[in-house]
């Protein structure tokens, strides 16, 4: 059996690390990693993650894609995907997607994740949010895409701003169910206090 084969989608937003998180877990796994990203997206990468952050990026991916490259194989339903993952979401691809406007491959394969009923998660990263941010996250919702916004896990006490993002990164590659829960877990005994 093949592995399975995630689409890694980065956009411009802040929050750059989460998308090395989810790919250096997906490269972990296993996953095969097709990646997109925009251009703002690369220039976020340096500033927040350093000169070397798309380089590391790229490596860990299967399969690197050009934003402009609409006939690539992940802006078809019949590449087998098992689902996409936008980290972070800008508010701009969050509009493109929720309104359908699949103008480059980010969000043309978003637009596909959900044509197909596959797993879409979008790690939408902006605060405080218009009211057409919650619009487009409401219309995205309605199609079939989760909206995760990168918020912390409080109550597992994280040590790290790294625990954080590799937190929400595990939460996110858990919602496309490739393989069993990764990110850790709420548990509390009887009794016992977070």
């Amino acid at each position: 059996m093949s592995a399975p084969r995630v689409i890694l989608g980065v956009s411009g937003a802040s929050g750059a690390a989460l998308a090395g998180s989810v790919a250096r877990q997906l490269a972990g796994l296993g996953v095969e990693i097709d990646l997109v990203t925009s251009v703002a997206a690369q220039r976020t990468l340096t500033l927040e993650c350093g000169p070397d952050a798309l380089g590391v990026l790229r490596s860990l991916a299967s399969r690197v894609h050009s934003l402009s490259d609409i006939g690539a194989s992940i802006a078809s339903g019949s590449s087998p995907v098992a689902g996409m993952i936008v980290a972070p979401c800008s508010m701009r691809s969050l509009a493109a997607i929720a309104q359908g406007l699949d103008d480059n491959l980010l969000t043309r394969a978003a637009g596909v994740q959900l044509k197909e009923r596959r797993p879409l998660v979008l790690l939408t990263r902006e605060a405080p949010l218009t009211l057409a941010h919650l619009k487009n996250m409401t219309g995205a919702t309605q199609m079939g895409a989760i909206i995760l916004p990168p918020v912390p896990a409080f109550y597992l006490l994280p040590d790290s701003v790294q625990a954080i993002i590799d937190q929400i990164a595990s939460r996110a590659i858990d919602l496309l169910k490739i393989t069993a829960p990764i990110a850790k877990r709420w548990h509390l005994e009887s009794g016992s206090s977070p």
